[in-house]
């Protein structure tokens, strides 16, 4: 070998045929844990575009590590989806979310068992939604390259900058994963960690019904036959955005959709007037669409009319109360090395001041690093004393 071939790097291997993927998932099927990410587009379309899948088995180096390509031609991801079915390997991600929902729409499964790095840097104390680069410097005491961070994932062929950046996503995770998960069995945290992935993967979490994606939306009224209407108007955006495709924006926007919804037209005519509407949704399906939606809201039965989703009750806050929680929050975060907003957010605290004491933060783990004395503090119980840079709890 020439001293100029030992410089050259080594470049990440990519998988681009289901013999190899199968032949690598095998390998995978092995060992405790895989690393996972992803890189996709979403932008132009409905559903995200899955471009690069990347993984890495336990080691040091990139040679347990690979690239699978979805766009080649004639592959299936069938080996993969098998691997994030068994149950003998733990699958790691960091920050999870947008590649569970990718993963359950291409592939109908949810990888288990789970361990998202974002959630468990949260519960040891990293801070709120701290970033995979953070953990990389803290953690590894290394770098990430950023330089191919914005880029076009579906345009082949992909550069060698653009492989070693993705595949970097998934060797340093295989360091942090092991650092975060000895810290959590030291400290007793396992069991707060499952309880913060139940949800992640629950696969309903994944699925939008049409009929409630009007829940989503910022509403101007909790008149029935506005939200009847909202409610047609959003189930047709959602299907037709589906069915083709295309982001929802693309189909109508939602400070239109609101205006339609009241202005009510009755016509294609009625519908050109408005003044919010994308040129697209002026004539055509689209417009059919929402005119049709907006009868079926208007001829409603009342008997099936939605209801606004209900809030809490605030008229009994107590301002000094939430403040003294807050005072309380931010001391055991710090006490117990936990990330304020896991625990509880700012709304918690102002629904306890006001008398609501059925939260997230009054279950499990939050409850006995928090929830109690929230709720001694509201019972006059305890009190809050400045003690040098910290606050003591004392016993009333």
């Amino acid at each position: 070998m020439t001293r100029l071939q030992e410089k050259l790097p080594i470049l990440p291997q990519t998988l681009t045929t289901t013999d190899a993927l199968a032949a690598f998932c095998a390998r995978a099927a092995t060992v405790p844990y895989v690393t996972v990410d992803t890189e996709f587009l979403r932008e132009r379309t409905y559903f995200a575009q899955l471009c690069l899948v990347q993984l890495a088995l336990p080691g040091t180096d990139e040679s347990n590590a690979v690239l699978i390509d979805p766009l080649a031609d004639g592959i299936s991801l069938d080996p993969l989806y098998d691997l994030f079915a068994n149950e003998a390997v733990v699958k790691v991600f960091h920050a999870a979310r947008q590649d569970l929902e990718i993963f359950h729409v291409e592939g109908d499964v949810v990888p288990t068992p789970l361990f998202d790095t974002q959630v468990a840097a949260m519960v040891c104390g990293y801070g709120d939604q701290v970033g995979y680069e953070t953990l990389v410097r803290k953690i590894t005491k290394g770098g990430v390259d950023k330089s191919s961070r914005f880029t076009d994932w579906s345009r082949r062929p992909l550069s060698d900058a653009q492989k070693t950046y993705a595949l970097a996503d998934v060797t340093h995770l295989r360091q942090i994963y092991e650092h975060l998960a000895t810290r959590l069995e030291e400290t007793g945290r396992t069991a707060w960690m499952e309880e913060e992935l139940s949800t992640l993967t629950d696969a309903s979490n994944y699925v939008v019904e049409p009929e409630n994606a009007w829940r989503r939306l910022k509403l101007r009224s909790n008149s029935g036959r506005f939200l009847a209407i909202v409610r047609e108007l959003a189930a047709f955006r959602e299907t037709h955005a589906q069915t083709r495709n295309i982001p929802r924006n693309r189909v109508i926007k939602d400070d239109a959709l609101m205006e339609i919804a009241s202005s009510k037209p009755k016509s294609l005519e009625d519908l050109g007037k408005s003044r919010l509407l994308l040129r697209e949704a002026r004539r055509g399906e689209i417009a059919e669409g929402l005119i049709a939606a907006v009868a079926r809201g208007v001829s409603a039965d009342p008997k099936t009319f939605p209801d606004m989703p209900a809030g809490r009750d605030r008229s009994a806050l107590n301002p000094a109360l939430a403040d003294l929680l807050r005072v309380l929050l931010k001391a055991k975060a710090e006490e117990a090395g936990v990330a304020q907003k896991l625990i509880a957010s700012a709304a918690d605290l102002d629904d306890i001041a006001a008398g609501h004491h059925d939260g997230l933060w009054s279950k499990g783990w939050r409850r006995k690093v928090f929830g109690e004395d929230a709720l001694r503090l509201t019972r006059g119980e305890i009190a809050l004393s400045a003690n040098g840079q910290k606050v003591q709890i004392i016993t009333v």
